[in-house]
């Protein structure tokens, strides 16, 4: 059973500078050319199940997409492979964007 949590852009960004976590873009490379979250690494879906293992050893992971739906798949499959504390970016870059939160 996976077990993960939704977290809004704001709530991201509170949590970005009061805790250790890693954040994971999930989405294409041809996506993630045109910006991605600062601190993020990029890991595209269809490579997580290759590079999951080094996952397991955070405390604190939130994947995100561009409007939250792949974000939600790596999140599950995360948190069904024992990785703790899993957040899904709902809304993706899009909520990102919307909030005022910038790109690099």
């Amino acid at each position: 059973m996976s077990t993960y949590s939704e977290i809004q852009a704001h709530d991201l960004f509170t949590m970005m500078t009061s805790r250790p976590l890693l954040l994971v873009d999930v989405r294409n490379d041809d996506e993630v050319a045109r910006g991605i979250i600062q601190g993020a690494v990029h890991i595209p879906l269809a490579m997580l199940p290759v590079q999951y293992e080094a996952l397991t050893k955070v405390e604190n992971i939130v994947f995100y997409c561009h409007s939250g739906m792949r974000s939600a798949h790596a999140a599950a499959f995360a948190s069904n492979k024992g990785c703790k504390n899993v957040y899904n970016l709902a809304g993706g870059v899009l909520a990102w964007s919307k909030a005022g939160f910038s790109f690099v």
